[in-house]
């Protein structure tokens, strides 16, 4: 029932092939597996630590490729030093991928630190053969206008969420109907009225 029969026919040749980082890159992250509360106060360090002490879970749910190489990995210049959260490599993609953790709401600070993280790693850590660094502010809510607002159209840095908890079936079932709306009414623009 697909117009795209070719892409389609694609997937069930070769599943899923994984050529830039948007193919990797979910939205949102189910981070169940960390045990955390999702009512109680928890600091990024908390996410951190969860999300390490049940490291293969992360990779799970990171998707394909993902390497862990380090936690809060220091660089510094013009004696100042920044940490980065979590680094990991992508054997598929062949870059670096650079994960920043926010308990709260995604803040256009945020990116712009992202950015000269991923400008770093690009310019002194990545080999020449190597792709462009990928960097991934992981989020409990972002505005998608401030980060499109925020980054250049061809920016390797990408703002996703995650959820502590799957939502419950009813919750699930609202956000289905709102995005069968959303869908219906971006698909009634597109096609003008043939009467």
């Amino acid at each position: 029932m697909s117009r795209d029969k070719e892409e389609v026919k694609r997937l069930s040749t070769h599943g899923q092939l994984i050529e830039k980082p948007a193919d990797v890159i979910k939205n949102p992250y189910i981070l169940e597996f960390t045990g955390l509360e999702e009512c109680k106060a928890f600091s990024e360090h908390d996410l951190e630590t969860a999300l390490i002490d049940k490291i293969e879970h992360f990779l799970l749910e990171l998707g394909k490729g993902f390497l862990f190489e380090s936690r809060q990995k220091r660089f510094s210049f013009e004696n100042r030093h920044f940490y980065v959260d979590l680094i990991f490599y992508n054997r598929l993609l062949r870059c670096y991928t650079i994960i920043d953790l926010k308990i709260g709401d995604l803040k256009h600070q945020d990116l712009g630190q992202m950015q000269m993280y991923v400008n770093y790693f690009d310019r002194y850590v990545k080999l020449d053969e190597e792709n462009p660094t990928v960097g991934i502010l992981l989020c409990l809510s972002k505005s998608d206008e401030l980060v499109e607002l925020t980054l250049p159209k061809d920016s390797n840095i990408y703002a996703s969420e995650y959820q502590l908890y799957l939502p419950s079936k009813e919750e699930l079932k609202k956000q289905l109907e709102d995005a069968q709306r959303e869908w219906e009414a971006h698909h009634d623009k597109e096609i003008p009225d043939s009467n």
